[in-house]
């Protein structure tokens, strides 16, 4: 069945699915004309890139033509939003498709505890991938995992036959040191508050709480299994990687995820990049607009790949940021939202998000319902589906997400939404409708917002709306109840 014939059909909210269910699911195989009409999945992931940073969402300080064609080719999603304000745990929620609180995965871990047994996702939780690998969907990771370093946590454990990048939270742009045809700004705690060094290419600097983490440390790029020691520039490698994969699965149905670390610290720019920002006379912001713009132009790129080979009307393409961007070591904005990663504030949790699937989703929409990073594995396992005409076992334990493709973009209703968060030290929030609970931590009040007129969260409502607060505090209860504890990274 043709893809716009599915998105015709009434807007009936999608069945629950479940690891058991999807496994039930995948035991019956597709016939190969059901194959031959499935549609492919790309998803493009940034790190800690601002709400507020691109051109679509009307920065015009930084030029980002790709991300803001690629908006005009579907859904802006102004309420775009992931699970968590770090990494690790909000990739955890959309490649699981579930609440990463489902199984205790609240914690971000950075460093050697990236090899701790409770880092990563669990041997027990499957990803979404999987199940497309049973529909002889060729899958690819390209780029950042964060997920777990165990060799059954790994990309090519967790159902991605291909897999180039790095495992933990971060990774230098090029092999070094020393650092060769880059600018590189690092934090140096062993200089005097504020003070900035430069030599050649490179500044050291006392601006932020810590000193540069050693982020290669144990940490080597790999391609499936194997440390490589030379590469290009990374952003540009990832790009590079991706394009060839896209090429190389170019006849059959693919799922490929790209996960950039840009516009994550390290501080590194091209050379080229770097020069092309000297309307920027910061050396900070400028390091990070050339980031930024070798982001662009990566995804670019893509999007070309897809239509030389005439993909992209049967592709699915998502864009969105694994959470908001810090301002410390980045500069990166979330105006004009509060609050940053690690923060549950809107300008850690809301984020620049496009869908775009011409033909198939509204192209330059947009979107102001909440659409969450959890419905990309609904929709995309509804969309597969039912093209191949089979149906998923409904059970109690279900996907989080739901399938926006009935309503996304489109002036029609769509399913209330309830967004829960729970993360460490007893932070936690909750949006219904309009309104939205957060408790920055455990041992500070509950505060209440209305987003529908105060979207920067300035003006705290839970003293003139006691009821209303504690009906929402219900509410996230309600969904804790059926939480575990949190895991921790003990020892």
């Amino acid at each position: 069945m043709l893809l716009h014939q599915l998105l015709a059909r009434p807007n009936i909210r999608q069945p629950a699915i479940t690891a058991f269910a999807l496994l039930a699911f995948c035991c019956s195989q597709p016939s190969s004309s059901a194959s031959e009409s499935l549609p492919n999945l790309l998803v493009i992931v940034a790190d800690d890139l601002g709400y507020g940073e691109t051109g679509m969402m009307g920065n015009e300080e930084i030029p980002t033509p790709a991300i803001d064609a690629l908006a005009k080719s579907g859904v802006r999603c102004t309420s775009g939003y992931v699970t968590s304000s770090y990494c690790s745990p909000s990739r955890a929620g959309f490649l699981s498709g579930r609440y990463q609180s489902r199984f205790g995965y609240d914690l971000n871990p950075t460093g050697p505890r990236n090899n701790h047994p409770n880092a990563g996702l669990p041997k027990s939780q499957p990803t979404f991938i999987q199940h497309l690998k049973t529909l002889h969907y060729q899958t690819s990771l390209v780029g950042k995992w964060h997920l777990g370093t165990r060799p059954e946590q790994r990309p090519t454990a967790k159902g991605f036959d291909r897999f180039f990048g790095f495992l933990h939270e971060g990774h230098y742009y090029v092999p070094g040191p020393p650092y060769h045809n880059v600018w590189t700004m690092l934090r140096d705690k062993q200089l005097n508050p504020g003070e900035l060094v430069k030599s050649g290419t490179t500044i050291l600097g006392n601006y932020a709480r810590i000193s540069e983490p050693e982020y290669d440390r144990d940490n080597p790029v790999l391609e499936r299994d194997q440390p490589l020691q030379k590469w290009e520039y990374l952003t540009d490698e990832i790009t590079q990687r991706a394009v060839d994969d896209i090429q190389a699965m170019a006849d059959d149905p693919f799922a490929l995820v790209v996960s950039y670390n840009a516009v994550h610290s390290p501080m590194q720019s091209r050379v080229e990049d770097h020069d092309a920002m000297a309307h920027i006379s910061d050396p900070q912001r400028r390091i990070f607009a050339g980031m930024l713009i070798a982001l662009d132009r990566g995804i670019g790129r893509l999007i070309k790949t897809l239509d030389q080979h005439e993909l992209r009307r049967e592709t699915l393409v998502v864009f969105f940021s694994d959470n908001g961007g810090p301002t410390e070591e980045l500069t990166s904005s979330n105006a004009p939202l509060r609050g940053g990663k690690g923060s549950l504030f809107e300008g850690g949790i809301r984020v620049p998000m496009v869908w775009s699937m011409p033909g198939s989703i509204p192209e330059n929409a947009v979107e102001d319902r909440p659409v969450s990073s959890l419905d990309i594995a609904a929709t995309f396992l509804r969309l597969a589906s039912s093209a191949t005409q089979d149906s998923f076992v409904s059970t109690p334990d279900q996907l989080d997400g739901v399938d926006v493709m009935p309503w996304l973009g489109r002036a029609v209703a769509a399913p209330e939404r309830h967004l829960w968060w729970r993360m460490p030290r007893g932070a936690r929030a909750f949006r219904s409708g309009d309104w939205k609970l957060v408790q920055p931590r455990g041992n500070q009040a509950a505060q209440l917002y209305h987003l529908g007129n105060d979207l920067s969260e300035s003006t705290d409502l839970a003293t003139s709306h006691p009821e209303k607060l504690a009906a929402i505090l219900q509410q996230w209860q309600d969904v804790q109840d059926q939480m575990p504890p949190a895991k921790s990274f003990a020892p």
